[in-house]
Order: structure tokens, then C-alpha cells, then sequence
């Protein structure tokens, strides 16, 4: 059985608030996906390091580059998805939103250190399971890793 139905069309653009939203990751982003995880690549590695491997303390621009590469393949294939957290004209990556398949779907989340514990971090806790509900077509997602 198919992960997504066959005709399920993912969100390429999802309104947060104000002045944030979500879209997929593209290989083009390295810029500033980049300083985002190495800015935040301890406490990144605590959450998804012993599962992922990810991100490793020595990363290069050019890894990042091959592995949002990945993450672009892989949504343009429905395989899995990598939402990245924009500010509004994009000149800021604030956090990432992952969305893997599993016995229905894995769902997890960051933001970057600056974000712990805000108003920010806040709203895309509470607006994440809520989108997934809403707009995903899954029965029973898992959230965490």
C-alpha cells in the first residue's frame, strides 16, 4: 500500500502567521540552511544525531548542498518531505519541519537556537500537529523521534 495516495497533492506554501511560513526545502536554500543547522548543530544533534547521524559536527556547505538535494528528490517523489521555516522574504531559514513515512507518519520538528522557548517556537508546536490533522492524509502520525 502507498505511503500518500496517488493523487495527493503536498502544500508547497503554508502561511504560520504573520510572518512566517512554511515551504518545501530546495538545494537552492544551502545559503541559509547552512548557518541555520550549523548555528544550531549541538542541540540539533542531541535530537536526531544518534537516529540520523545528522547533522555531523564537521558538515560542509557542499554536503548540505548534495543532502537538500536529497530532500528535494525525495518531495518531488513523495518519499518524504522537508518543510523549512521562512521568514517572510525568505532571507532567513528559522527551523526545519520533517514529515517521513512509517507505520503511518513520523513527524518532527526544530527551530534554530535564537527560537528556543519563544513565541515562535511556540506557534509552530501548536500549529504542526494541527496542519498534519487538517491537511495530511494520515490516520495516526507519530510526532517526535
Amino acid at each position: 500500500m502507498p505511503w500518500l495516495p496517488a493523487d495527493f497533492a503536498h502544500p508547497t506554501h503554508v502561511p504560520l502567521d504573520d510572518g512566517h511560513h512554511l515551504r518545501p526545502i530546495r538545494e537552492s536554500d544551502v545559503d541559509i540552511d547552512y548557518p541555520a543547522v550549523m548555528g544550531s548543530r549541538e542541540r540539533l544533534w542531541s535530537l536526531y544525531g544518534e537516529q540520523w547521524g545528522w547533522p555531523p559536527a564537521h558538515m560542509t556547505h557542499e554536503q548540505d548542498r548534495v543532502d537538500l538535494a536529497r530532500h528535494e528528490r525525495e518531495q518531488n517523489a513523495h518519499e518524504s518531505f522537508n518543510y523549512a521555516l521562512f521568514n517572510a522574504d525568505e532571507t532567513e531559514l528559522l527551523g526545519c519541519v520533517y514529515i517521513d513515512p512509517a507505520e503511518d507518519a513520523l513527524i518532527s520538528w526544530w527551530v534554530v537556537d535564537e527560537y528556543v522557548d519563544t513565541d515562535l517556537e511556540r506557534a509552530l508546536d501548536a500549529f504542526v500537529p494541527k496542519w498534519i490533522a487538517e491537511v495530511w492524509p494520515f490516520t495516526s502520525p507519530r510526532y517526535g523521534i
